[in-house]
C-alpha cells in the first residue's frame, strides 16, 4: 500500500513547541445594509490596511477580495487567537481605520461602517487527502 497519498504538505504546517498546526479562517463581513462603498480606491486602501493588521498581529492573509459591499479574507493564525477575536481585531479596526482616512463615509453609513450588529461569516478552512 503506496502511503505518499497520505503525507501532507508541510511546507503548509506552522510548527510550535510541541505542537503542529495549520489554521485557517475564512471570514466574511458586510457593510451596514449592504451600501456599495468600499469602492474607487477605497477597496485599494483597506486592502493595505488589513496587510498592516496582519503584520502587527502576527497571522497571515493568505487571501483577499474587497468587494463594494463586503470583505473576504481568508487568514491563517495561531492557535492563541480565538475566531470571535479575529473578527474583533478584523472588522473593529478597520472601521475605526477607514473613519478615519474617509470620513464622508459617515454621511453615507452613519457612526458605524459594518453596522452595530457583531455579525460576520466564520468558515474554517480544511484540506481533503484523496486516497
Amino acid at each position: 500500500m503506496d502511503k505518499s497519498i497520505y503525507n501532507t504538505n508541510y511546507s503548509k504546517l506552522t510548527y510550535g513547541r510541541g505542537y503542529v498546526y495549520s489554521l485557517q479562517y475564512h471570514i466574511v463581513w458586510c457593510t451596514k445594509y449592504r451600501k456599495k462603498v468600499l469602492s474607487n480606491g477605497i477597496d485599494d486602501d483597506i486592502k493595505g490596511y488589513l496587510n498592516v493588521l496582519a503584520k502587527e498581529y502576527s497571522f497571515s492573509i493568505l487571501a483577499m477580495e474587497v468587494m463594494p459591499d463586503h470583505i473576504h479574507i481568508l487568514v491563517d493564525c495561531k492557535p492563541q487567537f480565538f475566531p470571535s477575536d479575529m473578527i474583533k481585531i478584523l472588522k473593529g479596526n478597520t472601521a475605526r481605520w477607514l473613519f478615519m482616512k474617509h470620513p464622508e463615509l459617515k454621511n453615507s453609513c452613519g457612526e458605524d461602517i459594518f453596522g452595530i450588529h457583531p455579525i460576520a461569516l466564520l468558515l474554517s478552512v480544511t484540506e481533503v487527502l484523496s486516497r
